[in-house]
């Protein structure tokens, strides 16, 4: 029983290691274009005219930072996703910038002896954008993202009685992609894609049962994985209240007299 499970368990996780997409474009650029003029009028000429078409500045991206991603679900809800995690404290993938793209994943197999056994995988990957002056607003960049990240999932090879819907509630814009997948075993996969401001947010959560246990639960996997989207979506916020009132207490702390 523990070497098939075993073996089975190498397989799935190895089915299910996370991607984080390259973003090209993701610079901190502030968006505003550069005017080397005075201002003023030097003649009458035509050319001395405004044209009317005078671009206005780029709005400042709400959202200057990500969360830790492995610190994006409370303890409680891994426990809940993910019975038997391997490890609580998540897994995260590699970044070379942490502020714009990150991830992070949960594996865990839940053994009940005779009744089989059941395995759960969750990952929660981020994609912040900035303005920037040739590519867009930041939230219109981002939205373009989640777009992408939609597709992305309705086209996952091998998926079968896909189902794609919109999930309310869950930031400014939300999309749930469900389906299954045939392999050494079945599997039932979950994904919401969610858009918060500047910031694109891809929860996966998938689950299998074999030797002899029942098959997940779709329903309550769909409700699951969109109540956990709904705290990763809050924890971006969190996060970036926190960063700001940082140089606040910083200011409070240096303006004390000193004794």
């Amino acid at each position: 029983m523990h070497r098939s499970a075993s073996r089975l368990t190498r397989v799935l996780a190895c089915a299910a290691v996370p991607v984080i997409l390259t973003v090209a474009g993701c610079s901190s650029d502030s968006g505003k274009d550069s005017d080397s003029g005075s201002g003023k009028k030097s003649g009458s000429s035509s050319s001395a005219k405004p044209s009317g078409k005078a671009s206005a500045s780029l709005e400042k991206a709400t959202y200057a930072a990500l969360p830790d991603p492995c610190k994006v679900l409370q303890t409680s809800t891994i426990d809940a996703l993910v019975p038997e995690a391997k490890d609580k404290n998540g897994s995260a993938a590699k970044s070379n910038d942490l502020a714009s793209r990150a991830s992070c994943s949960w594996n865990g197999l839940d053994e009940d002896g005779l009744k089989g056994s059941q395995y759960r995988w969750l990952s929660a990957s981020f994609f912040r954008y900035d303005s920037h002056a040739s590519l867009g607003s930041a939230d219109k960049r981002a939205e373009e993202q989640y777009n992408k990240q939609v597709e992305l999932a309705k086209a996952t090879e091998g998926a079968q009685n896909l189902k794609a819907e919109p999930a309310g509630g869950i930031g400014d814009q939300g999309t749930s992609v469900v389906y299954s997948v045939k392999k050494d075993v079945d599997s039932f996969n979950t994904t919401i894609v969610a858009r918060t401001h500047n910031v694109v947010i891809t929860l996966d959560f998938n689950g299998a049962a074999y030797e002899g246990a029942g098959a997940p639960d779709h329903a309550k996997m769909l409700q699951d994985a969109i109540v956990a989207a709904k705290e990763i979506v809050a924890s971006v916020d969190s996060a970036n209240q926190q960063q700001a009132q940082q140089p606040q207490q910083q200011q409070s702390q240096s303006a004390q007299p000193q004794q």
